[in-house]
């Protein structure tokens, strides 16, 4: 036990729960959904989630597709301990057997990185969900907060850098961010991935994009791909059909 006040969250409609802190930290949601759906799978597969917070992201993939077997790499050793609680809940016992954590830096590079158990070349899938406000943007005395946040230096060249090492080629990167990291993002994959989808994500039709999905190829040489926007709620507070399903693990958003 943290010591920290938690709660025990469903996602996709009750499939499977979450020990999340209360009133520290990061508390997953619909991000960490989207980012899942990204992923899709006809066969066996393994997926890392790198920077898993308490593991909401992995655990849906698990959650959605039986075949595949995800590893959860988070560096905070309380969200880390989050994570593994929630593997143990009776609740999760359906998919805990092909879930398990990794307490690592993501940022570790070579012989480094693959001692801590990320080897090059292992994975069909990555995703992640990075810490994409600015440091100044959120000022928190949460340390747990600002080390889910706020990013330090440039945190998407270093969490692509290593997605590409540990994955197979031909494997697929997935990550949620703000639209003003798409240069980032797009500089960061470089020559380690091609084929790259962008989403814009709008709360309503017509309103300014708050989030973007990417999607890209481990050494794809495609072109980019802007795709249409998904909108969040049509009237009212409610999600539209399409990203409701998205957000409870009941469709995949495919690539084009």
């Amino acid at each position: 036990m943290t010591g920290i006040p938690e709660t025990v969250d469903a996602f996709h409609r009750g499939r499977f729960h979450l020990i999340q802190p209360l009133g520290q930290g990061h508390r997953s949601g619909m991000d960490a959904m989207l980012v899942a759906s990204l992923v899709s799978c006809r066969r066996a597969c393994r997926v890392a989630d790198l920077g898993a917070g308490a593991g909401a992201a992995g655990m849906a993939v698990a959650s959605r597709i039986e075949e595949a077997e995800v590893l959860l790499v988070e560096r905070s050793p309380v969200m880390a301990d989050f994570a593994r609680r929630s593997l143990a809940l009776p609740e999760n016992a359906h998919l805990a057997g092909r879930v398990s954590v990794l307490e690592a830096d993501v940022a570790l590079s070579g012989k480094a990185r693959a001692a801590a158990g990320l080897p090059d070349d292992t994975f069909d899938h990555v995703i992640m969900n990075p810490p994409f406000n600015d440091a100044a943007d959120r000022r928190t005395p949460d340390r747990l907060k600002a080390e889910a946040h706020a990013m330090s230096g440039d945190v998407f060249e270093a969490w692509i850098k290593t997605a590409g090492a540990v994955m197979k080629p031909g494997g697929q990167l997935s990550l949620i961010a703000r639209p003003e990291s798409i240069a980032g993002i797009i500089e960061a994959c470089g020559r380690r991935f091609g084929g790259i989808e962008i989403t814009p994500l709008l709360p309503r039709a017509g309103e300014n994009a708050v989030r973007i999905l990417v999607s890209a190829i481990k050494q794809s040489r495609k072109r980019l791909a802007l795709r249409a926007p998904l909108v969040m709620h049509g009237e009212g507070h409610r999600f539209s059909p399409e990203v409701d399903d998205l957000n409870n693990g009941r469709a995949a958003y495919h690539r084009r």
